[in-house]
């Protein structure tokens, strides 16, 4: 229970600050001891009042042209990534998401430095909007898309609110398709009940943190946590 409780604190800290990334961290610390689909009901029950908590600090900042159709093709990806979360092994598609995450990283990564701003793209919405989907399905990740909205957003607070809004909405849709396949059981209601107290310490203490560090700084930190995203699913899935 220890692991869970240190991994609960850290998630939701990376979530406070970065409006993202919890997934990674929770599944980085516990998966060399808990299967996946043992993990990710559990991050998932966890992290839906967390999207609602920072959406609604950020909800000013709230783009449904941006939102709505990014939802949608999430939730097209998600039925197919649920459906290979409880029946094959993905271990494969992991890697290549995560190679995908590393190079639109550093991608964005250059862009901030250089200043450049980037326009969005009706055919790259579409892509990484099922990709993302395809991926939050199949690990709960949302690295894909919060590479898309990092590239389109111009503040953290745009970024919070936009990115947890589409959580939301796959949230809602995935905690249902889990229910369906029997992913969610009795035992992963009752963990994440108990670990709610670590996520709501944690969530403050990333929000808190957000408040006195730079506003470049941070949007670099979640651009770091999208390349460091990457090469998480890769090394968890590699050896």
């Amino acid at each position: 229970m220890l692991f869970w409780i240190i991994a609960t604190l850290s998630a939701f800290f990376v979530k406070g600050l970065c409006g993202f990334a919890n997934t990674l961290v929770f599944t980085s610390i516990l998966s060399f001891g808990s299967a996946n689909i043992n993990i990710s009901p559990v991050e998932l029950l966890l992290g839906y009042p967390t999207n609602l908590i920072i959406s609604w600090r950020e909800r000013k900042s709230i783009d449904l042209k941006t939102v709505l159709p990014l939802s949608f093709m999430v939730i097209i990806g998600s039925i197919g990534g649920a459906l290979l979360l409880k029946n094959a092994d993905i271990t494969l598609i992991k890697i290549i998401f995560g190679v995908l995450v590393i190079i639109v990283g550093i991608e964005m990564l250059i862009r901030e430095l250089s200043s450049k701003e980037t326009k969005g793209s009706r055919l790259l919405l579409t892509i990484i909007g099922i990709l993302s989907g395809f991926l939050c399905g199949l690990y709960g990740v949302g690295a894909l898309l919060g590479a898309y909205i990092g590239r389109t957003t111009k503040d953290t607070s745009s970024f919070k609110a936009n990115i947890c809004t589409v959580f939301i909405i796959e949230n809602t849709f995935r905690i249902i398709l889990y229910l369906f396949y029997g992913i969610i059981t009795l035992e992963s209601l009752k963990s994440a009940l108990k670990l709610s107290p670590f996520m709501l310490i944690g969530l403050v203490l990333g929000i808190l943190s957000a408040k006195v560090i730079d506003e470049k700084a941070v949007k670099k930190i979640v651009i770091v946590m999208l390349i460091v995203s990457g090469i998480a699913l890769i090394a968890l899935n590699w050896f």
